[in-house]
């Protein structure tokens, strides 16, 4: 029974990093990783990389049926959720078992919080219009958590 316990967790984690799309499309990963490399030096700001897929996907907005709006944030989504992946196994790498454990439930807090604080949305809301505002808000908030790690995963080796 203990052994199911501590399975469990580690599912359901697997599952919310899943959960946005399979793989970003390869133009889109490209438009986020030159942002993130032109932003470098002393004055960096990676978060101005957020929106540079999903603003020129979604610029009509107003005059696009939501299910396009949703698709764009979809897409930035994907990007976003490689990204911190990625950042993830590279940063866990350099960590003993014990920061190992610690870095897994902070993502575990981590995303539940995060879908709490966009499905708010709906409730707040409601309405088709909550939808691509919950898109964006996932969108969003997953890249500035990719953001976060990547700082950490290139620290920790140096970069």
């Amino acid at each position: 029974m203990r052994a199911l316990g501590a399975v469990l967790p580690i599912a359901l984690l697997s599952v919310s990093l899943a959960s946005a799309q399979d793989k970003p499309r390869a133009g889109d990963a490209a438009a986020v990783d030159a942002c993130i490399k032109s932003k470098t030096g002393h004055n960096w700001n990676w978060e101005n990389c957020l929106g540079v897929v999903s603003e020129p996907c979604a610029k009509d907005e107003t005059q696009m049926p939501p299910s396009e709006v949703v698709a764009c944030y979809d897409r930035e989504r994907a990007v976003w959720d490689a990204v911190l992946n990625d950042s993830y196994r590279r940063l866990r790498a350099h960590l003993d078992d014990g920061q190992q454990a610690k870095l897994r439930d902070m993502q575990r807090a981590w995303i539940a919080s995060r879908d709490r604080a966009c499905e708010f949305l709906y409730d707040y809301f409601q309405g088709t219009m909550a939808n691509p505002m919950i898109a964006a808000c996932l969108a969003r908030e997953t890249g500035r958590r990719a953001l976060y790690l990547l700082g950490f995963a290139n620290d920790s080796e140096g970069k």
